[in-house]
């Protein structure tokens, strides 16, 4: 037998029901013989008329002085006493007994009805599939802790599905980016291989883009693992400064194609130090790729409102506002989807936006009126120990 929630329910209730009619039956017992009120007298027997009249009695002798006397029960109420106390437990164990059977009976029906809801999540979760995660619970019964849990679920399934649906796309799209320079290195392979007069020169020239080819294919699966990681989230938090994480960028660079200013002021922080500096490095990429010529970039660091904060903005092509949300998917680029024009690979701003995330941090983006993006990067401030779990940087 399956110990249900139900049929534990329906024993504890009856249990308890049991329990009390045991404690009301003994109590009842107990005030019934110890019971403070005396035993009505017997009623007298009348004269017998053909009896001669008795003497009349004597005068009473004088009464005791007034006082409190205890109830005597005449030694004849005694038997019939005890035999009323008899019938009063047997018949109370039989009513227990009855009301017993009875209590678990409406237990049993009661469980049921308030366990229903249960019943109907169970089936509609049975439902539920990775195909299907488009079903919900959709509880519509009152505002109770069964609605809360069936609430709740809805949100976590709300969440999944958006989850599964940006795997798949992911998915595709890392596909597709990979199928595509695959497929134009064979086939660049095979019109070399296949022309029988092909000489050093040609073959050499083949062989650069095969290169460069493999060489993008790198970067592209180097920004993939980085994002991978970054949406696992940190192993390990340490000290650090945004400005000189930034400064030291900038230094690296050179010289750069646009014109860039910097005001980088404190910014203490704490996290993930390679992680970080490939947020800085996509945010200062994707300004200078995504420019026009003579452009600008700024890029500011400082703490506001007690929060480290990190900030890119740059010149560039107008960017209609209701698009910017698209900037931060993986592979999403503005030019036309996803077929860009360029070296980019579409997920610098991705990578950017989930490194912010495994920080618990906040990405603002936005257009600029005269065309151009601003990003802003907050962190949380420094924490007062390191956490570490021993895990090094990757």
């Amino acid at each position: 037998m399956r110990w249900t929630v139900r049929l534990r329910l329906t024993l504890f209730y009856s249990g308890l029901f049991l329990v009390a009619g045991v404690l009301l039956v003994t109590l009842i017992y107990f005030l019934v013989e110890h019971s403070p009120f005396p035993t009505p007298p017997d009623a007298p027997t009348p004269p017998d008329a053909s009896t001669p009249s008795a003497a009349p009695a004597p005068s009473a002798a004088p009464a005791p002085p007034a006082g409190p006397e205890p109830p005597v029960t005449p030694p004849s109420a005694a038997p019939e006493q005890n035999g009323n106390l008899r019938r009063l437990l047997v018949n109370s164990l039989i009513a227990l007994v009855f009301m017993a059977f009875a209590s678990m009976a409406l237990g049993w029906l009661m469980a049921g009805r308030v366990l229903r809801p249960l019943g109907e999540m169970t089936a509609t979760v049975r439902r539920i599939t990775a195909d299907r995660l488009d079903r919900r619970l959709a509880s519509s019964g009152p505002d109770d802790e069964l609605k809360e849990l069936a609430d709740t679920f809805d949100e976590l399934l709300d969440r999944l599905e958006a989850a599964f649906t940006a795997q798949r796309r992911f998915a595709a799209n890392v596909s597709h980016e990979l199928r595509t320079p695959l497929t134009l290195q064979q086939a660049m392979a095979e019109v070399a291989l296949a022309d029988p007069e092909a000489d050093a020169a040609s073959l050499r020239a083949v062989l650069e883009r095969l290169v460069a080819a493999g060489r993008h294919q790198e970067r592209l699966i180097e920004a993939l693992l980085t994002l991978a990681r970054s949406q696992q989230g940190l192993h390990h938090r340490r000290p650090l400064d945004l400005a000189g994480i930034t400064g030291q960028i900038l230094d690296r660079r050179g010289e750069a194609e646009v014109r860039l200013t910097s005001a980088l002021r404190p910014a203490p922080a704490s996290g993930d130090r390679a992680l970080l500096e490939r947020l800085v490095v996509n945010l200062l990429d994707n300004a200078s790729r995504h420019n026009v010529p003579g452009g600008w970039v700024e890029v500011e660091t400082a703490v506001r409102s007690g929060r480290p904060t990190l900030r890119v903005a740059n010149s560039g092509p107008v960017i209609p506002p209701e698009q910017v949300p698209e900037l931060l998917q993986p592979f999403r680029r503005l030019e036309t989807g996803r077929k860009a024009v360029g070296d980019g690979l579409g997920l610098g701003l991705s990578i950017v936006a989930a490194v912010v995330s495994a920080h618990h941090g906040q990405l603002e983006a936005r257009a600029l009126p005269d065309g151009g993006l601003e990003v802003t990067v907050s962190l949380d401030p420094p924490v007062d120990r390191v956490e570490d779990d021993g895990a090094g940087v990757a």
